[in-house]
């Protein structure tokens, strides 16, 4: 999906690229998106957009589907190049990807068996594509409705539940739903166990030395995240209780014993780092219309800094002593970690590739 989406410019025309572009980030069917009329775009109450289609297979008209802005941009600069490409037609009467021949007033839509065409010689022309294992993948299975597939999985994977999926998708039955999925739980397993045994308190002291020893209410506990901060998990009860919002201590994290915090934080660490030392070098001097204690206050002290160092330098150190084939399971284990950490639901995206715990520790 990475590549794909890199390479969505070279998509044309215009209007097969806006199709699947709707396709990958909403997961409609082909046929629901390209019957999708001039005025699909709306806003809630809140003002957050939503797509209003008709589930044709289905014949339940008017769906409502939350969209994220990327989409809707897409969608709106859509509706403008139609607007002056049909400047006389009546917006109710026009398509949103209307055909670009024979199609003098944009009232009718380009074909299913266009949009499969253009998409499969775009497809073509990227040659070999692998999956981030490096296996060969299979391009017959990159048709426009397997967009639907991957938007189920994305949503799946960042703990959607399933009846809230299903709604998501418009089906009535939730089996049909969980056919557009595949759980991953094992895997994820495996990779919590790998990255629990890698844990540190706040002094840097390993917590876990056997993952294979971890209890099933530990791993119950991890399932749920427990109460998550910017580099590490949270376990002060009137904290957890709240969900998170009630420090005790204003989340001095690196200076409370119920802090934890493992490997897969490690970029999160180092970030937390280079904005300790950017705000304290930008404080150190006198702000305008600042009072004195407030500044003071507002400085990270040395003792935090110090700490934060300690935590990375005690991880890194770890790293650095487990062989290349540890080291790679680990960045493994990282990277599915994070993925169910914190996903985007809306359009992947291509992303510069981040440097790997293991690969930096080596640094």
């Amino acid at each position: 999906m990475s590549v794909l989406c890199a390479n969505l410019d070279a998509l044309e025309p215009v209007e097969i690229r806006v199709a699947i572009q709707i396709g990958i980030d909403t997961g409609r069917r082909p046929e629901d998106i390209i019957d999708l009329p001039l005025d699909c775009l709306t806003r809630d109450k809140g003002g957050a957009a939503v797509l209003v289609y008709d589930n044709i297979k289905a014949n339940r008209l008017g769906r409502r589907l939350p969209i994220s802005d990327g989409t809707a941009a897409v969608i709106s600069g859509q509706q403008k190049r139609v607007r002056a490409q049909f400047p006389t037609t009546l917006t109710r009467e026009l398509k949103l990807l209307p055909a670009p021949r024979r199609n003098p007033d944009g009232r009718r839509a380009f074909t299913i068996d266009t949009l499969d065409q253009r998409h499969r010689e775009w497809i073509t022309g990227l040659g070999s594509l692998r999956t981030r294992d490096g296996v060969e993948f299979d391009q017959a299975r990159l048709v426009p409705y397997a967009y639907r597939h991957t938007y189920a999985q994305r949503h799946a994977d960042a703990g959607v539940p399933i009846d809230v999926l299903a709604e998501l998708l418009d089906h009535r039955n939730l089996n049909v739903t969980r056919r557009y999925y595949r759980v991953g739980e094992e895997r994820r397993r495996d990779a919590v166990d790998k990255v629990t045994a890698m844990s540190f308190d706040r002094h840097g002291n390993r917590i876990w030395r056997d993952a294979q020893a971890l209890l099933e209410s530990e791993h119950a506990r991890y399932a749920v995240g427990e109460v998550a901060v910017p580099y590490g998990i949270c376990t002060e009860p009137s904290n957890v209780q709240a969900g998170g919002g009630a420090c005790p201590v204003r989340f001095r994290c690196a200076g409370c014993d119920h802090f934890r915090t493992n490997v897969s934080y490690l970029p999160d660490l180092t970030a937390y780092l280079d904005d300790l030392l950017r705000t304290r070098e930008r404080l150190s001097a006198a702000v305008d219309g600042v009072d004195e204690w407030a500044r003071v206050d507002a400085i990270p002290t040395q003792e935090e800094v110090t700490r934060i160092r300690l935590l990375i330098n005690r991880i890194k150190g770890d790293i650095t002593q487990l062989s290349a084939a540890e080291r790679a399971q680990i960045d493994d284990a990282v990277t599915v970690i994070r993925k169910h950490r914190a996903v985007n639901i809306g359009m992947p995206s291509a992303r510069l590739r981040t440097t790997s715990p293991a690969s930096e520790a080596l640094k």
